[in-house]
């Protein structure tokens, strides 16, 4: 699986995180199945505390390698929207299945914008939470899980499945396109947004 550079995948991460806000776990995924020089950052008053506090380490947390991606801006706007923002710098583990923004725009025509609207900000929590797990699954646990046959158990409550295709991993129908390890878990950046059945 290509590794890429910090690319926001973080996406999920902190929207996921946000249901394990200040719980550690050592587990792993086979064990179960200030900067405000950012521009956002400095629009919006609930874009403060924990969350953009400058970390300068060669190893980011998930929001900070989304907030760094030129392909996660429109991911970045539902965080802050569903003002989960600070779960993404959760200790974790978790891991994060980041859309891109042309992921964001196979979606039908309108839905992003209407997501995005105050009245819906649940709605699009548990979308994001659908995009994160509470668990360390980099490539190689993955691949594992597939043989094994398991899902993935994500924040929304919900379960994923899990398939290959030749060498590409598909998470709920979502291609992981690259790879980033962050200092709270891992980031995929996916192709497609992981839609919840309920």
């Amino acid at each position: 699986m290509k590794t890429t550079k910090p690319i926001l995948l973080v996406i999920a991460l902190g929207i996921f995180a946000l249901a394990f806000t200040g719980c550690k776990q050592d587990t792993t995924a086979e064990d179960r199945t200030e900067d405000t020089a950012s521009p956002v950052a400095t629009e919006n008053v609930s874009n403060q505390g924990q969350a953009y506090i400058e970390d300068e380490s060669d190893n980011p947390n998930a929001l900070r390698i989304a907030l760094n991606s030129p392909d996660h801006t429109t991911l970045v706007a539902a965080v802050e929207a569903a003002e989960v923002q600070n779960a993404l710098v959760n200790v974790g583990p978790l891991t994060v299945f980041a859309p891109t923004n042309a992921a964001f725009e196979k979606l039908p025509e309108g839905t992003v914008e209407d997501l995005l609207k105050p009245e819906n900000k649940g709605k699009l929590a548990y979308i994001l939470k659908h995009h994160v797990a509470p668990s360390n699954y980099p490539v190689d646990m993955l691949n594992k899980n597939i043989e094994k046959g398991r899902t993935l158990y994500m924040a929304s409550g919900e379960n994923v499945e899990i398939t290959r295709e030749g060498k590409d991993i598909f998470v709920g129908g979502a291609k992981i396109l690259g790879t980033v390890k962050a200092s709270n878990g891992w980031v995929h950046v996916v192709d497609a947004v992981i839609l919840p059945k309920n």
